[in-house]
C-alpha cells in the first residue's frame, strides 16, 4: 500500500493545485518511483489511498498497467491519517502481511528485503516491521531504538540507537483489528503497543532517504537526482 491521502501542508503552495506525491523529482513523480521500485521487488498489486485531489492521482496513474502493476484506490472523503487510511483500505488488501510505503517520501530502498520480514509476521508473533533510518536534521531525536532486529521502548530522546522511522513498514492485518474503517486514527500509538509488547522487528537503512517535507528540500533533491543521473 502506498500511503497519498495527506494534504502536505508545508509544500504550500505547491500542492494547492497537485497532490504532494505527484510532485516531481529527477523527472517523475515521487509516487512513481516507489511504484517502480516496488514492481522490481514483485509486488504486483498495490493500493494506493487518496483524499487531497485524489483524482489526479488516479488520472496520472490509471489502474497501473503502464508500470506492469494493478492498482487499486482507496477513496477517502478527508485524510483519515495513517492508521485510519489503512484500516479503511484493508478489504482491497488480499493478504494477511503487506508493506506500506509513505507517498511523500524518496528512498532507495530494495523492496525485495522485505521479504523475509514479511514470512516471519506472516508465521508467527510480530505486527510489525519497521524499516528505521538515520536521523535527518530536521528530526534530530529520532523515533524508535533498533537493538539488533528488534525495536525496543526507549523514554530517551538523546539515546544513541534512536533512529527515525522512514515510512516503510510491513504490518499483520492484526494490527489494525481494533481500528475502525472510516474514522482518523495516527499509526504511532499502535506501533508503540507493539513495541511494548515485543512485537516489533526493524532494520536500518543506511541509503538515500528524504522526507520531502518542504519545496526547498523538494528543489535539493530533484537537483541531486538530476546530477546523479546526467553523471
Amino acid at each position: 500500500m502506498i500511503l497519498a491521502a495527506g494534504r502536505g501542508e508545508r509544500m504550500r503552495p505547491l500542492t494547492d493545485h497537485m497532490p504532494k506525491p505527484l510532485l516531481q523529482v529527477g523527472g517523475k513523480p515521487l509516487i512513481v518511483w516507489h511504484i517502480e521500485r516496488l514492481c522490481a521487488a514483485g509486488y504486483m498489486h498495490i493500493v494506493i489511498n487518496h483524499a487531497h485531489l485524489g483524482q489526479q492521482i488516479e488520472a496520472a496513474l490509471g489502474n497501473g498497467a503502464a508500470f506492469g502493476v494493478s492498482i487499486e484506490y482507496s477513496r477517502e472523503a478527508s485524510a483519515l491519517e495513517t492508521a485510519g487510511g489503512i484500516a479503511t483500505a484493508l478489504p482491497l488488501i488480499n493478504a494477511e502481511v503487506f508493506a506500506v510505503v509513505n507517498g511523500d517520501i524518496y528512498c532507495e530502498y530494495d523492496f525485495s528485503r522485505l521479504a523475509g520480514p514479511s514470512a516471519r509476521l506472516a508465521a508467527g508473533h510480530d505486527q510489525a516491521h519497521l524499516v528505521l533510518v538515520d536521523n535527518p536534521p530536521q528530526h534530530p531525536n529520532g523515533d524508535f531504538v533498533l537493538d539488533g532486529s528488534r525495536v525496543v521502548a526507549s523514554p530517551l530522546a538523546s539515546h544513541p540507537s534512536r533512529l527515525t522511522f522512514s515510512g516503510i513498514g510491513v504490518y499483520h492485518r492484526a494490527l489494525f483489528a481494533e481500528t475502525p474503517a472510516g474514522e482518523k486514527a495516527p499509526l504511532a500509538p499502535l506501533l508503540r503497543r507493539a513495541i511494548d509488547a515485543g512485537r516489533a522487528s526493524g532494520e536500518h537503512f543506511d541509503g538515500r532517504w528524504v522526507d520531502v517535507g518542504t519545496p526547498a528540500r523538494l528543489a535539493a533533491l530533484d537537483e541531486e537526482l538530476r546530477q546523479h543521473h546526467a553523471a
